[in-house]
């Protein structure tokens, strides 16, 4: 609950208090801001690993809308030579099935097209679930296996939908799911189907995505939640406990989230989280500052 958050919120955003982490709430006043100040966290995040030949960086990524202002400032800051992803390893969290990887609407090429072509990162660097492999199942362990001989994921970064799901973990997913096949709601598909040139039939029926507990293992995870459509999903996501049918409230047991949000995602929130939050703005640009 938001009100025990608020009692230690401050000491969380000094970076540890008694070694326990806690969530952070970030609030900006629009989406430019929210991918600026995304974009600039993973930047320091690399840079302060030190990544190199024996210490890669494991980042976790998203698809969809909101990460997409996020990636043109990644690529801004490639090519002006601030930051470099030549020892990153990425990990995606989701792909259809049974799509071509080279098809305008997969994940391979939102992400080819949004990031990876325009940076120097190692496409071998570059792990994202094969939604036509021969064994779904043993893709989706493979893929695993990958996450844990990278070393684990560093830093998790989600995006959510206005029910609170997180990849393709939709409401009443188990909270400690890892990779897997998932069939998808059938709101899902419906509202899919503005991408398939709105044609029911060719939008795929199943997904393979990483699973709560997947992302629950890194070391971090930074959710971003922009516009008032996911206002109720934020509110359930922080102010009520735990709940499977809005997974994105597992999120409050990770020992360091970040909620990353726009001014339009807090319409549902309580006035008093909204202006304790941002008070405590000058710390939390304290953590996008280079050292």
């Amino acid at each position: 609950m938001v009100e025990d958050e608020v009692v230690r919120g401050s000491d969380f955003c000094e970076i540890s208090f008694f070694g326990l982490y806690i969530m952070r709430l970030v609030i900006h006043d629009s989406y430019d801001d929210v991918s600026l100040w995304a974009a600039k966290y993973v930047r320091r995040r690399i840079i302060d690993h030190n990544a190199g030949p024996d210490n890669f960086f494991t980042l976790g990524l998203p698809t969809g809308s909101t990460p997409v202002g996020m990636y043109k400032k990644l690529v801004e800051f490639f090519k002006e030579g601030s930051l470099s992803f030549k020892h990153v390893k990425t990990f995606n969290m989701d792909e259809y099935v049974g799509i071509p990887r080279d098809h305008p609407e997969s994940y391979h090429s939102f992400m080819w097209n949004n990031l990876f072509k325009h940076i120097d990162i190692d496409p071998q660097n570059a792990h994202i679930l094969d939604g036509n492999a021969k064994d779904l199942i043993e893709e989706c362990n493979s893929f695993e296996e990958k996450i844990k001989e990278a070393g684990g994921i560093r830093l998790f970064i989600g995006g959510i939908g206005p029910d609170g799901h997180i990849a393709f973990n939709e409401p009443g997913s188990s909270l400690v799911s890892r990779t897997r096949v998932k069939s998808l709601a059938q709101e899902t598909i419906l509202a899919n189907a503005r991408f398939f040139n709105n044609d029911l039939t060719q939008v795929p029926k199943q997904a393979l995505t990483v699973g709560v507990g997947t992302v629950m293992d890194s070391d971090e995870v930074m959710i971003i939640i922009t516009g008032a459509h996911k206002a109720f999903a934020l509110h359930k996501a922080i102010e009520e406990g735990v709940n499977h049918m809005w997974t994105v409230s597992a999120f409050q047991q990770h020992p360091r989230t970040i909620f990353l949000c726009d001014e339009p995602a807090t319409n549902e929130l309580r006035v008093r989280t909204v202006k304790y939050f941002k008070g405590l703005m000058d710390l939390h640009n304290k953590m996008i500052e280079p050292l």
